[in-house]
């Protein structure tokens, strides 16, 4: 006689909605059958509520970052354009107005972005191929704006006999600047090529996404020092008002200083909550799928 197999306990209806303990031994509630990997049986056994609750947060969270995004180019333009003058690429102080422009353009608004691309619940169930490719060319056009804008700054120094690369404002922009190129090449060739060996997709994909929050981060600490670093130099007193006096130019650059800190903030928060992790839709081993041998997903 066939042993009757035990039932399975009963899935608790008191359970909290995004209960992530690892499950990978254990049955479904009321199945034979063995659970799929642990992201996507989570997402399963979320209450729809919860699920629903959950999207919509994160479209209020990714609205609050697009409107952010437009706030920073806006108060960033208006600054150049109103109080410094304008744009040119001469040698003069106009050409250095396109350095803060396109620092801030490049380095932080398309490249929080494209970060966060993967998250948008409407491109889940999708074929992920058109996605990596916006994803790559956002970031590729993020770096192109920032090595433009570091060209700016550069012309004009020679122009200027003015030392380079002497605050440790440059320090840090150079550094988020080159470690953004190495990230990018890295990127295609590890996940984009198909030549690459699926341990190396595997090895790389926590440090491609460790490496692109710090990127962010020093960002961040360039635009901020960079800003009050100009300020400084333009507001001291003589023949201007004073940093200290606060005048409408100080402000506007300290709300936009203001503005990059709560993008970034925004950003961070949509990559580091794990339901709004992109679900896979194939088994594990075919995650690091390269881009030439992606299939629908």
């Amino acid at each position: 006689m066939r042993q009757a197999v035990p039932s399975s306990p009963s899935c608790s209806s008191t359970s909290a909605c995004f209960h992530l303990s690892r499950l990978s031994n254990t049955a479904e509630c009321g199945s034979e059958h063995s659970v799929e990997p642990e992201k996507r049986e989570v997402r399963a056994n979320t209450p729809y509520p919860c699920r629903m609750w959950s999207i919509v947060s994160f479209y209020v969270c990714y609205l609050l970052c697009l409107g952010l995004s437009l706030a920073c180019v806006v108060c960033v333009c208006l600054w150049n354009s109103h109080w410094r003058g304008g744009f040119a690429w001469d040698g003069s102080a106009l050409q250095f107005n396109w350095h803060p422009v396109l620092m801030v353009t490049g380095l932080i608004v398309l490249y929080g972005n494209g970060a966060v691309l993967y998250r948008i619940p409407l491109t889940w169930g999708q074929n992920k191929l058109p996605w990596k490719l916006l994803h790559a060319t956002l970031m590729l056009l993020a770096l192109i704006l920032s090595i433009v804008g570091l060209c700016a700054v550069f012309n004009f120094h020679n122009a200027q006999n003015t030392p380079n690369l002497y605050s440790l404002h440059s320090w840090i922009g150079i550094a988020a600047t080159a470690l953004f190129a190495v990230q990018w090449v890295v990127g295609l060739a590890g996940f984009l090529l198909p030549c690459s060996p699926m341990s190396l997709r595997v090895l790389l994909k926590p440090v491609h996404v460790w490496m692109g929050g710090t990127i962010l981060w020093l960002s961040i600490a360039a635009c901020i020092s960079g800003i009050n670093e100009k300020l400084f130099f333009v507001l001291n007193g003589s023949g201007t008002q004073a940093y200290a006096d606060l005048p409408p130019e100080a402000l506007l650059a300290n709300v936009l200083g203001v503005l990059i800190v709560a993008f970034g903030l925004v950003v961070l928060k949509i990559l580091s909550n794990y339901e709004w992790q992109r679900p896979e839709s194939r088994p594990e081993d075919l995650v690091y799928t390269p881009l030439l041998q992606e299939e629908n997903e």
